[in-house]
């Protein structure tokens, strides 16, 4: 069957990204499974790592990167967000407080759907609103689990710490008071899709004065089922 779609450059990198599709490879074991002459297969594989499509590994071989699973997440999201409707408006109705789902999207986070409270103040954010990747509990939830080098440069001028982000790990959950906005608290857990990795964060958020300056205490584990639900969803349709 003839795999070529008539642009050489793409079907070149296509060949070089399904090589890596098998494991590891060094650049002549590139050159192997692609029949690609070196300083193609070089170049390349150098181009796809600029662009985290290709990583490399401890000992230097290429490996797929990073940027195919943030691909395959999105691809997702079509999926996530037909069932977070009715997930959201189950976690506000048991906690009383607005819910709200949120995606990383570079050096951002955006809340993609949200139910709010039906009634007193509203605390929810408006769907579609970009906010901060460096406070809140649900950036250190999409901040938590990225790799090393990432979260290295997030942290900079990030309202919390390396610490923290190793608690929110081992807890399975964050929480936040007045870390984003001032009077503000919230509670927040991972979504993961089908290869485990964390695509969302589910959120509950509202004045301390009702979550009080422990909100983990009274809504962690609603969050996390709720998380859980959405996951489990992921997985099913992944």
């Amino acid at each position: 069957m003839d795999n070529s779609s008539g642009v050489g450059v793409l079907d070149k990198a296509a060949l070089v990204l399904s090589a890596l599709e098998s494991g590891p490879a060094t650049l002549a074991g590139l050159v192997g499974a692609t029949g690609l002459a070196r300083p193609t297969a070089h170049r390349l594989a150098v181009a796809l790592e600029h662009h985290r499509m290709v990583a490399r590994d401890m000992q230097g071989r290429f490996i797929l990167g990073p940027r195919l699973a943030e691909l395959a997440a999105a691809a997702g999201e079509d999926r996530l967000l037909a069932t977070a409707g009715p997930v959201l408006t189950h976690l506000r109705d048991i906690t009383g407080e607005s819910a709200q789902l949120y995606r990383r999207q570079g050096d951002m986070r955006i809340c993609v759907a949200a139910a709010e409270r039906l009634s007193g103040l509203r605390d929810t954010v408006p769907v579609g609103s970009t906010l901060t990747m460096k406070a809140g509990s649900s950036a250190q939830i999409l901040m938590a689990w990225e790799e090393p080098e990432r979260l290295h440069r997030g942290l900079q001028g990030a309202r919390f710490t390396a610490t923290a982000l190793s608690g929110v790990r081992r807890r399975g959950w964050a929480q936040s008071i007045g870390e984003r906005e001032p009077g503000v608290a919230s509670v927040s857990a991972p979504v993961r899709g089908p290869s485990n990795r964390v695509v969302a964060a589910v959120s509950v958020s509202g004045p301390i004065e009702r979550l009080s300056r422990h909100p983990g205490r009274m809504h962690a584990q609603a969050v996390i089922d709720a998380a859980g639900r959405l996951s489990e969803a992921l997985r099913r349709t992944g």
